[in-house]
């Protein structure tokens, strides 16, 4: 008998459709799964109001996390990990990094084979180099990576996304696509525990390498990888500084994150369509660098 975990975090309930979708045709008379959800001990609201929302971006992006509830009932061995994360301000939720810094989490993850699931806009790839660090730090073994992205275009999901977490409305509006992944991908996601279910004996043989290659678990925008790169770097300074400002909810911070919100709206209006415009330009020169970026960034699973 295999057995396979599943932890996951999922604030509005996609990430968890997700999951379900994915191990739907996982389990049988000789492959066990176990759920368990990552429980914050201060919950975190759904749909969100502006300034919690907001006051989550500093500990988001220097990877704080937060205090977690210990699993439990967890069984003594698994032969994988399916780890579902979606992602806050170009990171890993601040449950999920929360709960990789406990000493459970090292004691579980300690050699062990992880898939990672990812529900998220087109902009994860940072995020995720974060979560392999993450995994290193608790001696686990990446062999897989599966991302679902939100439908409808980087630029349109600027305004879809917060519209969605801060109103709980998805629907298509005016010229808009609806925000999230779309129903045909999530249900199409049960296609990859299939594949791990028939594959799931070798796995040990295998010497933790990839069992999802080559049916989509992973495409990368290469276009997406210089402006993610930049805002990483933007988010760390206005993280530090709103972090200096004072602690969450103070007023003080208020200021600075209002400050931070208007910035980033002209920044969004102005400066993306132009750098997304400049890079389209570009991209025909540089079309074996991207390439190249493109297939590390979707190591180890592949297209």
């Amino acid at each position: 008998m295999k057995k396979i975990l599943v932890i996951y975090y999922s604030q509005s309930g996609q990430l968890k459709r997700v999951i379900d979708s994915f191990t739907s045709k996982l389990a049988n008379e000789n492959i066990c799964v176990d759920y368990k959800k990552i429980v914050p001990k201060k919950a975190y609201p759904y749909p969100w109001s502006f300034y919690e929302f907001f006051d989550e971006f500093p500990e988001s992006v220097y990877l704080d996390g937060c205090e977690v509830n210990e699993l439990d009932n967890l069984d003594s061995e698994y032969d994988l990990i399916i780890l579902g994360y979606t992602i806050w301000f170009l990171s890993p939720s601040l449950p999920i990094t929360g709960f990789l810094k406990t000493q459970q989490a090292k004691e579980l993850f300690k050699d062990k084979p992880v898939i990672t699931l990812v529900a998220c806009r087109d902009m994860w790839v940072m995020a995720q180099e974060k979560m392999k660090q993450l995994l290193k730090n608790v001696d686990a073994k990446l062999i897989d990576n599966v991302v679902l992205t939100d439908q409808g275009k980087s630029i349109y999901t600027f305004f879809t996304t917060p519209r969605w977490l801060l109103t709980g409305k998805k629907n298509a509006f005016a010229f808009f696509p609806a925000a999230g992944i779309s129903e045909e991908e999530i249900t199409n996601a049960s296609r990859f525990g299939e594949r791990i279910k028939n594959n799931i004996e070798t796995l040990n043989s295998l010497k933790y390498n990839s069992l999802l290659k080559n049916i989509g678990a992973v495409n990368v925008n290469g276009k997406l990888i210089a402006t993610e790169k930049i805002a990483t770097k933007s988010f760390k300074i206005w993280g530090k500084l709103i972090k200096f400002a004072g602690d969450k909810y103070s007023f003080n911070r208020k200021v600075v994150i209002t400050i931070y919100a208007v910035f980033l709206i002209a920044l969004i209006l102005t400066v993306v369509p132009l750098n997304i415009f400049i890079r389209k330009l570009l991209s025909p020169f540089q079309k074996e660098k991207i390439k190249e970026l493109e297939n590390y960034y979707e190591l180890p699973s592949g297209r």
